[in-house]
């Protein structure tokens, strides 16, 4: 059966058509690169930028496309499937830094920053995890105490995607009291911004093209003007009210690398052969496809649920935890099942389904840790 997601259109299969023949032959090429590097190259970002496929769904007036948050979708499904090293980078600074500047920024700050993130010009992180608050954002102690017309910035910041690259950051920072209210988001414009300083980049066990870094602030100055949203205090709630979008995002990599797991691990037993027959006419290999292929389509079928409801703007905080929860760890399940019909061959890193293996895992961590999405599931009970 040929199934075709209910929120695709003519239009966005031209785009994708032409944008998966450009990921395939212009970058997938450069990504071993990058894996050295531990970074993705600019020229990556401004190709990205070129094609539209930064900003598709922010308006035409900020360097967008202005096409609905389904190219957003497209796009990122494709770059999990083909390019999987850029998605974490591109999903973080256009997936969620721009549509914070959208939804929350002065029309100064769109016009100032969107049109540079739409070419890639301009690279987005947002600095919400320190080194003794994860999921619990409520205790963030990086403070921004207000001096005349700026804010001044102490803390530390950790596990930041884009940390050593981003030009423009989005700090939570205190600006009040402790707790939630005391909360708002700033953006710190990286190009010579005195006591700002990444740290090292962080050694991971996978992603390793993507950049993860520590954040250091010693009285960095920010002007006032780059507070997102008209008033102090807004911030958990910006946080709150966007996190369903990035728990999606999260999702849809999941489907994406689920389904690029089966293609590969079918690709595979067809052709590697074990006394004298194709390891897919073995039952065992058959049976254990066949379950992986049924969970990908539930997921599959999920996450475009999902995503219609986003596109009508009412995906609620609980579905949303429930497709990041789920998929996630189905995500991982299946890959390490993949990564088994591979026999020893799955553990060698020139094949991809070992590196789908190391890359799956924090799926289950980031974006709020999937004990937390339970928790929340569990408090609409």
């Amino acid at each position: 059966m040929h199934y075709r997601s209910p929120w695709m259109t003519e239009e966005l299969d031209v785009f994708r058509d032409q944008f998966r023949k450009f990921l395939a032959k212009d970058l997938a090429p450069q990504a071993e690169s990058w894996r050295k590097q531990k970074i993705v190259d600019r020229s990556a970002w401004r190709a990205l930028g070129a094609m539209g496929a930064l900003l598709p769904s922010v308006p035409e007036n900020y360097g967008g496309l202005g096409a609905s948050i389904a190219y957003d979708a497209a796009v990122f499904s494709d770059i999990e499937s083909i390019v999987p090293e850029l998605n974490n980078g591109v999903t973080v600074s256009s997936g969620i830094v721009a549509h914070y500047i959208l939804k929350y920024g002065s029309e100064e700050q769109k016009r100032r920053w969107l049109p540079g993130m739409a070419r890639g010009e301009l690279i987005g992180a947002i600095a919400m995890t320190e080194p003794g608050t994860g999921s619990d954002l409520q205790s963030v102690r990086t403070s921004a105490r207000r001096e005349g017309d700026r804010y001044i910035i102490n803390g530390q910041k950790t596990f930041i995607t884009n940390g050593q690259t981003a030009d423009l950051i989005i700090v939570v920072a205190r600006t009040g009291g402790a707790g939630a209210k005391g909360l708002s988001l700033i953006v710190l414009e990286t190009a010579g911004a005195q006591g700002f300083r990444p740290g090292r980049r962080l050694e991971k066990i996978g992603q390793h093209a993507g950049d993860t870094s520590e954040l250091f602030f010693e009285d960095v100055p920010v002007p006032c003007e780059n507070l997102l949203g008209t008033e102090e205090g807004q911030g958990f709630v910006q946080l709150m009210q966007q996190l369903p979008w990035e728990r999606l995002i999260i999702a849809i990599g999941a489907v994406a690398a689920m389904e690029r797991a089966i293609e590969l691990t079918v690709d595979y037993t067809k052709e590697r052969k074990a006394f004298g027959k194709p390891l897919l006419d073995f039952q065992n290999t058959a049976f254990t496809l066949a379950e992986r292929r049924t969970e990908a389509m539930i997921a599959r079928v999920f996450v475009d649920f999902c995503i219609e409801r986003m596109i009508a703007g009412d995906l609620d905080a609980v579905t949303a935890s429930m497709a990041k929860w789920w998929c996630s760890e189905k995500q991982v399940e299946t890959i390490d099942e993949c990564l088994q019909l591979h026999g020893g061959y799955g553990y060698m890193e020139e094949y991809p389904i070992s590196r789908m293996y190391v890359d799956a895992r924090v799926q289950k961590i980031y974006g709020g840790a999937n004990e937390i999405m339970k928790l929340l599931i569990s408090r609409s009970l």
